[in-house]
């Protein structure tokens, strides 16, 4: 929601704030309410601490209103730093559209105020081009993680997705590259992280962060792989680069909106059948064959379109299983037993030769 082309234009250095830490977590928990989501209470209390560099560091913390409780959580760190609010639009109309750009020039003058630089035409050009060598080399990966056999493990792909929340654009984008290099020998070699038959799992619903990734880590320690995620910590955020229409700097801030928006499967939307059509899309392009539905305790958004999809994945004959967590370790045990369960029926649906490997 808050493009980082804009951000690098202004010659700063974009760092996404969210967390998955358990002890962030227990602190957050004293300070907001008993139901709202993990990831707010880990974000207010890395704030309380005062541990965190990287909070005390941050010149403007920008955040997007995808949620009541993001809301809150902005009024909240008003007392103690410098905030910018995004209003996210609740649907992708025209009038919406011109509402979120008239955000993004107030976010543009925001940065300039704190940086000191001048967003221009060529820094804006630049900040694009920074951003699309890395969309560029995720499109090369995706199309490897494809592939048949497997070549990466999940859980690495995923801490690899969470790394691009704390790493310069070209930075991680080379590391990335050098990725796909392995990978491209990888197929050439025949190698591959398994042997065995595995059932294909995509991750869906709230995000898995760094810590946090006790889910995907269950999964493939159940016997599965996780072969797509459609979170927001995945790689759903940067599928789509931004085409200016107008070569100019109104027509690239204009192309940055219709980027963030239009293609967005955010459930921050009043209207969201585009995440429906993307799973259903991705499940063929991975060969998905089970998903797990992820819901962070009180994130009400994503809990809502539970339904909905459970409803169309049965009509696809894919099963769904609904898991929900926050960032304690209480649950590993219950939750470890409901995936193993979940795996083992898919097994049994599409590898009866692997049941008992």
């Amino acid at each position: 929601m808050v493009p980082q082309e804009l951000i690098y234009a202004a010659g700063a250095v974009p760092v996404k704030l969210c967390s998955g830490s358990y002890t962030a977590f227990a602190i957050g928990d004293e300070l907001v309410p008993r139901d709202a989501c993990p990831l707010v209470k880990a974000v207010a209390g890395f704030q309380s601490m005062g541990v965190m560099p990287i909070y005390d560091e941050c010149s403007l913390m920008v955040i997007p209103i995808t949620c009541d409780c993001k809301k809150k959580m902005a009024g909240m760190l008003e007392e103690k730093c410098n905030v910018f609010t995004m209003q996210v639009p609740i649907a992708k109309e025209d009038d919406d559209i011109e509402q979120y750009i008239q955000e993004l020039y107030q976010l543009i003058g925001k940065l300039e105020n704190v940086t000191g630089n001048r967003v221009t035409y060529q820094s804006l050009r630049e900040g694009m081009e920074l951003v699309g060598y890395a969309q560029y080399e995720l499109s090369r990966f995706l199309e490897y993680k494809k592939k048949m056999p497997y070549l990466i493990q999940g859980t690495h792909v995923m801490a690899m997705m969470n790394a691009f929340a704390y790493m310069e654009e070209d930075a991680w984008a080379e590391q990335v590259r050098r990725l796909n290099l392995e990978l491209k020998m990888r197929v050439r070699e025949k190698k591959k992280v398994t042997g065995r038959q595995l059932p294909r799992i995509m991750l869906t619903g709230s995000p898995i962060i760094f810590p946090n990734i006790k889910i995907p880590l269950l999964i493939e320690e159940m016997g599965g792989i996780v072969a797509a995620d459609e979170t927001c910590m995945g790689e759903r955020g940067m599928y789509d680069p931004a085409v200016p229409v107008d070569d100019s700097f109104d027509g690239i801030v204009r192309a940055l909106a219709n980027r963030s928006i239009r293609p967005c499967t955010c459930p921050t939307f009043a209207r969201n059948r585009q995440r429906i059509y993307r799973i259903r899309q991705m499940i063929e392009d991975f060969q998905i064959q089970g998903v797990v539905y992820h819901v962070l305790r009180g994130c009400l958004v994503y809990d809502f379109e539970y339904r909905e999809l459970e409803e169309i994945l049965g009509t696809m004959g894919i099963p769904i299983i609904r898991v929900e967590s926050d960032y304690n370790e209480e649950d590993v045990e219950q939750i470890r037993i409901r995936i193993e369960a979940f795996i083992e029926l898919i097994k049994m649906q599409h590898l009866p030769g692997t049941k008992n490997q």
